[in-house]
């Protein structure tokens, strides 16, 4: 009887994958990001301009994330996974047909928006599915698949992205970049989502459920198509509102969470913002400018690679998590200060182990994550991870233009080693639940 259950939900499992892999592999299938760089130095902006672009992007992140994520506790998460690429395809569409600084920070705002709506909701229904379907110890080995995938339309929009230029210019590379988006929300409407919205729950006359502590047994159900009454994202009919300072308030009153929160954070920001800049550090090693692509792909497929080892990488303890973490500071240090194109190999190294760090640090969220506002927690740590994000460009920047890119490479890599050590020194103060959480270490 308890095999014939484990397996009733497969292929309710592979269809919500295969949506989650194709939904990510086409949100990244955008022909503009390897060349939107260069569309805004070729429209004339500047260095100064460019990097201003940055921030409005960043800063956008921070002003919708914490309030899209209580939208998608409180509204449909797939809804707004499905309206995110059509905001994104807007922004695209108005840098193609109105090149100038106005129409690219506007863009950057919707693309922003665009990515806030995603962040928070997507984590938040992977995880609820896979929790109702008794699959929720998948939750790590799944998401690093789907970042996979997301960066195997970034490798696919790299070597598709000059050869369309060539042949239609930066208009047809922003409709080919609009169609992604459209078919990533069509691919949008096939996720399930059983988690009935506060917005259209109709109360009914039955005793509260008690909260499932973190880490215990996954319920399991005979008939996965029911919508659970009692799912562990049911809010109760919270309004938005509510459900927002719901989840600030377990931030700011759990530890664990807050912790994790911090760690996520960290963890993402400081690579996320490193990205951005290595075409430079490329160009300094002496390369010509066709061959940065190619050293770019390398570290893409180091990214690639660390997604895919998520499920070994859940066996680690925490002094292996900081040993994963310390080899993540150390390589990006060392490839950027041996100054020469092999040192991208070390980079790539790096860019996959803090691939996978990134990876267990969200599932770790998740799991510590109890209550009605999932989405907006993960929210919250999508916004700091956009605050660190805008403080390391300008540290970057301070610390580049007084010592140059390796150097300044080095130093904002130097975070990592600090957290690795941080997370050795300090003894847990809790004891850490059986399953998914055990499996995902850091600081309590």
């Amino acid at each position: 009887m308890i095999l014939i259950a484990s397996r009733v939900p497969e292929p309710t499992v592979r269809r919500l994958t295969a949506t989650l892999y194709g939904y990510a592999f086409l949100s990244d299938l955008v022909l503009l990001y390897p060349l939107y760089v260069v569309f805004f130095a070729d429209t004339g902006l500047s260095v100064g301009q460019i990097a201003s672009l940055f921030v409005i992007w960043s800063a956008a992140g921070i002003l919708f994330e914490v309030p899209s994520g209580a939208w998608a506790d409180v509204l449909s998460r797939r809804l707004l996974l499905c309206l995110a690429p059509l905001v994104a395809a807007a922004g695209f569409a108005l840098w193609v047909l109105l090149p100038s600084y106005p129409a690219f920070a506007v863009g950057f705002l919707l693309w922003g928006a665009g990515g806030a709506l995603v962040s928070g909701a997507l984590e938040a229904l992977v995880w609820t599915e896979l929790d109702r379907l008794g699959a929720v110890e998948r939750y790590a080995r799944v998401l690093g698949r789907a970042r996979t995938a997301g960066v195997l339309g970034v490798v696919v929009s790299g070597v598709l992205a000059g050869p369309v230029l060539a042949v239609g210019g930066y208009p047809v590379v922003g409709a080919a970049s609009v169609l992604a988006c459209l078919l990533a929300t069509i691919v949008a409407t096939r996720f399930p989502e059983h988690r009935v919205p506060a917005a259209v729950r109709v109360p009914v006359a039955e005793p509260a459920l008690t909260a499932r502590p973190v880490g215990a047994a996954p319920t399991r159900r005979d008939e996965p198509e029911a919508a659970p009454p009692g799912s562990p994202d049911d809010d109760g009919g919270l309004g938005w509102w509510d459900t927002l300072r719901a989840g600030v308030s377990q931030v700011r009153t759990r530890p664990p969470v807050r912790a994790a929160v911090l760690l996520v954070a960290v963890v993402a920001a400081d690579w996320g913002a490193l990205d951005e800049y290595t075409p430079l550090l490329a160009l300094d090693t002496g390369v010509g400018a066709q061959a940065v692509p190619l050293l770019l792909l390398l570290l893409w497929a180091g990214v690639t690679v660390g997604g895919l080892l998520a499920p070994a990488g859940e066996r680690l303890g925490s002094r292996g998590y900081a040993a994963l973490l310390g080899l993540v500071g150390v390589a990006l240090a060392a490839g950027a200060l041996l100054r020469h194109p092999a040192g991208f190999v070390l980079l790539a190294v790096a860019f996959g182990a803090a691939q996978l760090a990134t990876v267990l640090a969200d599932a770790r969220l998740q799991a510590r994550i109890t209550g009605t506002s999932r989405a907006t927690v993960t929210s919250l740590a999508g916004m700091a991870t956009d605050v660190l994000i805008i403080v390391t460009y300008a540290g970057y920047g301070l610390l580049a233009t007084a010592a140059g890119n390796a150097v300044a490479f080095a130093l904002t890599a130097g975070a990592y080693l600090v957290v690795a050590l941080v997370l050795v020194t300090r003894r847990s103060r809790t004891a850490v639940p059986p399953g998914v959480v055990a499996a995902v270490p850091g600081p309590d």
